[in-house]
C-alpha cells in the first residue's frame, strides 16, 4: 500500500491537473489493516460505545466485515457522538467521535488525500503534514521576521472554522483532483453524518467538519489551501509593493509586510476573501501591529500557536526578536497543574507522580524553545510550590519539609525542564 500511496504522490506531482480515478478500489482489506496500526488505541468510543480493545479483540472478523461492506458499496457513515472539552479562555470546544468502523476507513482516506495534496501544499503550511511541524512553523516566522525586513503584522483568526466550513465549497475543491464518485461519496457521508449532543439530541449539519475524526486535518488543509494560501501566493504578493509572507497552522496564520499600505490593504481585502467561502474573521481576534526592530517593546506582541513573539535588546544592544509562552496559555497550564495536584493529593504518590513527570516533559518538548526559558523556570516554580503546598495539607500534620521535599523530587526524578537546541529546518519567505 506505501508503493502504491507513493505511486498517487508521484504522479500528482508530474501532472499538477490530473484528476484521480478509481480511488475508492484502493480501500481493500490489507489497506484497512494498515490503517488499523495507524490508530491512537487510547480513543474514545464512539456512538455505539465499542472501544478500540473490544474492537481489536475481533479485529479479523471485523476488517473482513469492513471490507466487504466496502467492496459491495454497502458501507455507510455512522452518527457521530459530540462531546465537549475545556478551552484555556473558559469556552468549550465541540468534539465529534465517530465510530471504530469509521475511524478505520477516515485513516485509509486521509492518506490517499494526503498523497494527492502533498505535492500541491505550499511550503508555508505546516499544520497537519508529514515532515512538518508546529516548531518549525514558530521557527520559521521567527527568523523570518528577525533577518528579511518585514514590519507590520496582520494577525487574524478564523471564527469558528471547523464549523462553518463549506460542504458545496469542499466538495468543489476535492473535485479538482478526485474523478471518483464512490470516493466523493464516502467523504459527503461524513460531513452529512447525524450529530448526536450530551443532551441525546441528533442533528444534521449544513455546515463544518465535526473536530475529533480523523479526516478532518486533511479536509480542513484543503479547504484553507484553495481559500486561502493559493489566494494570497497568486493574487495578493505580485500586488504588494514590499515582501508579503504568510504562514499558516491548520486555521491559525500570521501574515508580515514591509510595507504600511501593503498590510491596511490586506487587512482590508482579507474579511471579504473568507466571506466568499462562508468565513468570517474573529475581531476581537484580528488586528493590523506595527511590528520592527525599530520599536522594541514588550507591550507590542502578537500571539501565534501559543508563543508571544516581541522586539527587545540583546546583551549588545541589538534589537533580537524573542518569544516566549502566551499569557494566556501559561495562566491556562499553571491552573492546569494546580488543579491536578490539588485533586490527586491524597491518592499514593506511585500512582500519580510518574503521570505529573510526564505532564512536565510535555510541556518542556513543546514550549522549551530557545529565548523561553523564564517561562519553563516560572511554571517549575509554580509547580513545585503548589506541590509543597497540597501534600503538606493531606492530614493534621505536614508531610513534608523542603529537605525532604526535595528527595521526593530526586526519587521521582522531577528535574527543571530545560530548553532544546535542536535544529529547525527553516523555509524563507
Amino acid at each position: 500500500m506505501i508503493t502504491e500511496l507513493n505511486a498517487i504522490t508521484f504522479k500528482s506531482q508530474r501532472h499538477p491537473k490530473h484528476r484521480f480515478q478509481n480511488l475508492y478500489g484502493l480501500l481493500r482489506e490489507d489497506f484497512l489493516y494498515q490503517s488499523w496500526g495507524q490508530l491512537n488505541k487510547q480513543a474514545a468510543a464512539g456512538i455505539d460505545g465499542i472501544t478500540m480493545p473490544a474492537y481489536q479483540q475481533q479485529l479479523v472478523g471485523n476488517i473482513t466485515r469492513l471490507s466487504d461492506a466496502l467492496k459491495h458499496k454497502r458501507f455507510r457513515a455512522n452518527d457521530i457522538k459530540r462531546v465537549f472539552i475545556p478551552k484555556a479562555n473558559g469556552k468549550q470546544r465541540p468534539l465529534g467521535l465517530p465510530t471504530v468502523d469509521d475511524k478505520l476507513v477516515q485513516q485509509g482516506v486521509s492518506q490517499i488525500l494526503q498523497s494527492i495534496w502533498e505535492a500541491d501544499f505550499l511550503p508555508n503550511s505546516y499544520g497537519y503534514r508529514p515532515n512538518k511541524s508546529a516548531h518549525q512553523a514558530v521557527h520559521s516566522l521567527a527568523l523570518n521576521l528577525q533577518f528579511k525586513g518585514y514590519g507590520y503584522i496582520v494577525e487574524a483568526d478564523i471564527k469558528g472554522f471547523f464549523n462553518n466550513l463549506d460542504h458545496n465549497w469542499l466538495m468543489k475543491m476535492l473535485k479538482q483532483r478526485i474523478d471518483d464518485k464512490a470516493m466523493l461519496s464516502l467523504i459527503s457521508q461524513w460531513l452529512k453524518a447525524r450529530i448526536k449532543s450530551p443532551e441525546r439530541v441528533f442533528e444534521y449539519p449544513k455546515s463544518g467538519t465535526p473536530q475529533g475524526g480523523i479526516i478532518s486535518p486533511v479536509l480542513a488543509n484543503i479547504y484553507l489551501h484553495y481559500a486561502l494560501d493559493l489566494w494570497f501566493e497568486k493574487k495578493v504578493k505580485p500586488r504588494m509593493r514590499g515582501r508579503a509572507m504568510l504562514i499558516r497552522y491548520a486555521d491559525d496564520f500570521v501574515c508580515a509586510f514591509q510595507y504600511a499600505n501593503d498590510a491596511e490593504r490586506f487587512y482590508e481585502v482579507l474579511p471579504k476573501r473568507l466571506k466568499k467561502f462562508n468565513l468570517e474573521v474573529a475581531e476581537e481576534k484580528t488586528s493590523l501591529l506595527r511590528f520592527s526592530r525599530f520599536h522594541p517593546s514588550r507591550k507590542r506582541q502578537f500571539v501565534f500557536l501559543g508563543f508571544a513573539f516581541y522586539w527587545a535588546k540583546d546583551a549588545q544592544g541589538k534589537p533580537r526578536l524573542r518569544r516566549r509562552t502566551g499569557a494566556e496559555k501559561h495562566r491556562a497550564s499553571m491552573s492546569e497543574f494546580y488543579q491536578y495536584i490539588k485533586v490527586k493529593r491524597s491518592n499514593k504518590l506511585n500512582t500519580w507522580m510518574p503521570q505529573l513527570k510526564r505532564k512536565l516533559m510535555g510541556y518542556r518538548n513543546y514550549f522549551g524553545l530557545p529565548d523561553n526559558s523564564c517561562s519553563l523556570d516560572r511554571l517549575y516554580s509554580y509547580v513545585l510550590h503548589s506541590l509543597y503546598k497540597w501534600l503538606n495539607r493531606r492530614s493534621g500534620r505536614r508531610s513534608y519539609n523542603w529537605s525532604n521535599f526535595k528527595k521526593m523530587l530526586m526519587y521521582y526524578a522531577i528535574e527543571r525542564p530545560r530548553v532544546s537546541k535542536r535544529f529547525i529546518h527553516v523555509d524563507w519567505y
